[in-house]
C-alpha cells in the first residue's frame, strides 16, 4: 500500500475555486440544483510524443528521432555520486530538451509528470519542472525524478528537500505552498550517458498532469457512463502472497500494491518480463516465489529515496519499458473511468480509506493501489484488489465495491489518480473538453 501523506502536507497550499451560483431570473433565489453544484475539478494532461511535438521545444545537445529524444553531441558533463551507491562518483555526458511554456488554462496547485523512455547501458534521465507563480515570479527547476530501467549501474530515485517559498515536491508530485498557484509550466528532460560511451537514453514521451481541485471531503455519486455489465479479463494477483520477499525492496506484502496492480495490467496486455535474465526477465527471482513478475516489477519500480515501489510515474515508466504506453493523470469521476473500460483499458487507481468505509474490503489503508476492471449492471465497481480481504490468494483478488463508496475513497483522497497503461494499437477514449488524457 502506498503511504500517502499528500493531503496532509498540501492542503495549506490548495486554493479553492469559488463557484458563484446563478440566481433565478424571476425570484432572485438560488436554484436548488445550483446550491448542490460541485466546485470545478480542473485537470489537464498534455504530453510530447512525436518529433513534431518535441520540435516545439528547445534542443541542447539532443535531437528527436523516430525513437524519441536522444543525445547527439553532449553539451557538458556532470559528475554524479549515486546517493544509494557505494559512495563513488561517475562522470556523465548529457544533453537537454526543454519544453515550450504550457498554459493549462487555470492556476494549478499540483503537477505530476510521467515519461516513457529506454536507458541502455549506464544511462539515465532526469525530469524537471518549473512554473510561474501568480505573482509573476518564475520558480526554480524542481526535480521530479531520476529514472533508469535497471538498478545495476544507478539507483532510480525521487529527490527530497526541495521545498521553498513557492512549492515543494512530495516524492512524485509538485505541490504549491503558502497559498501560491502556478499559471504555467515548462518541463526539462536531461539525458545522461556514461562519459566516453555511445549509449544514449531515448525518451519517447514526456508529459504532465496539472490540477486544481476543490477541498471537499466527499463527492456525490457520479452518473452512469455506459460501461455497466462490462468486465475486462484482467488476471488476478495478490500482493499478500509476497509477504517477506526481498526486504531490500520493501519486503513484499502490503508494500507491493502498486507493482502488483501494474503487473496485472501489463499481463492483461500480454507484456512484461519473461523468464530470461535481468533486467528484461525475472530469472533472478527465487523459483520458490509465485508470480515472479510481481517481484520483478517491485524491483524495477522501486524508488530508493521514497523507499518503496509506489512512485506513480516510475510504475508508468516501467510498463512503458515493455512496449506499452503509460502515463499518470487524474480523472474527475467514475463516469470518466467507464469510458476507459468501454475502450478495453483497465485503470490502476490510488485510493485510501478507513476500515469500514469500503464495504467488503475488510481493511483500512492510508494509501493503496487497485485496478478498475469493469462495472456490474448497477454501476458498482469491479476491481482487482491485490489486498482483497488481506488473504494471500489470487482467487480472492476480484471483488465488487459500492460505486459511491469507492468513488469517495478515490476522488477526494488522491484526487482521482490513475495509471493509464495500454498498447499504442488500442486508442484512448475521446477526451473531454478540458482534456485530462
Amino acid at each position: 500500500m502506498r503511504r500517502i501523506s499528500r493531503l496532509a502536507v498540501v492542503l495549506a497550499g490548495v486554493v479553492s475555486v469559488a463557484l458563484i451560483a446563478p440566481t433565478s431570473p424571476t425570484t432572485g433565489a438560488v436554484p436548488e440544483a445550483a446550491k448542490k453544484a460541485e466546485p470545478p475539478r480542473h485537470v489537464v494532461y498534455q504530453d510530447f510524443d512525436s518529433a513534431a511535438d518535441f520540435a516545439t521545444g528547445t534542443f541542447d545537445g539532443t535531437v528527436a528521432t523516430s525513437d524519441g529524444l536522444q543525445i547527439t553531441t553532449p553539451v557538458g558533463q556532470r559528475v554524479y555520486s549515486d546517493p544509494f551507491g557505494d559512495g563513488s562518483s561517475k562522470t556523465y555526458d548529457y544533453g537537454t530538451w526543454t519544453s515550450p511554456v504550457v498554459t493549462p488554462g487555470f492556476n494549478y496547485t499540483e503537477l505530476i509528470s510521467s515519461w516513457n523512455a529506454s536507458t541502455p547501458g549506464d544511462s539515465w534521465i532526469e525530469v524537471n519542472v518549473r512554473g510561474t507563480a501568480e505573482t509573476g515570479e518564475t520558480s526554480k527547476w524542481y526535480v521530479l525524478g531520476r529514472w533508469t530501467r535497471s538498478d545495476e549501474n544507478l539507483h532510480r530515485t525521487s529527490q527530497s528537500g526541495q521545498r521553498d517559498e513557492l512549492a515543494t515536491v512530495l516524492i512524485d508530485t509538485l505541490a504549491t505552498v503558502n497559498d501560491h498557484t502556478f499559471s504555467d509550466y515548462q518541463l526539462q528532460v536531461n539525458l545522461y550517458r556514461l562519459a566516453g560511451t555511445s549509449d544514449t537514453p531515448s525518451v519517447r514521451t514526456v508529459g504532465a498532469m496539472a490540477s486544481s481541485l476543490p477541498d471537499n471531503k466527499k463527492v456525490p455519486v457520479s452518473p452512469l457512463g455506459g460501461a455497466e455489465g462490462i468486465v475486462l479479463d484482467v488476471p488476478t494477483y495478490s500482493q499478500e502472497k509476497h509477504i517477506g520477499e526481498y526486504p531490500q525492496w520493501d519486503n513484499g506484502g502490503e508494500a507491493w500494491c502498486s507493482p502488483t496492480s501494474t503487473s496485472m495490467v501489463m499481463d492483461y496486455w500480454g507484456a512484461g518480463p519473461d523468464s530470461s535474465g535481468y533486467p528484461t526477465g525475472y530469472a533472478w527471482v527465487d523459483p520458490a516465489f509465485s508470480d515472479p513478475q510481481v517481484d520483478h516489477a517491485a524491483r524495477q519500480t522501486f524508488d530508493y529515496n521514497y523507499d518503496g515501489a509506489g512512485n506513480w510515474p516510475f510504475n508508468a515508466a516501467y510498463a512503458a519499458s515493455y512496449g506499452l504506453e503509460g502515463f499518470v493523470t487524474r480523472l474527475r469521476s467514475l463516469t470518466e473511468a467507464e469510458q476507459f473500460i468501454k475502450a478495453g483499458i483497465p485503470l490502476v487507481t490510488s485510493v485510501s480509506f478507513k476500515k469500514g468505509q469500503l464495504d467488503g474490503a475488510g481493511y483500512g489503508t492510508n494509501g493503496h493501489l487497485m485496478v478498475i476492471v469493469g462495472f456490474d449492471q448497477n454501476g458498482d465497481v469491479v476491481v482487482n484488489d491485490p489486498a482483497s480481504h488481506l488473504i494471500p490468494s489470487n482467487d480472492q483478488v476480484r471483488t465488487t465495491y459500492d460505486r459511491e463508496q469507492f468513488e469517495n475513497t478515490w476522488v477526494p483522497h488522491s484526487g482521482g489518480v490513475v495509471y493509464v497503461i495500454h498498447p499504442a494499437s488500442v486508442p484512448l477514449p475521446p477526451a473531454p473538453a478540458e482534456a485530462n488524457w
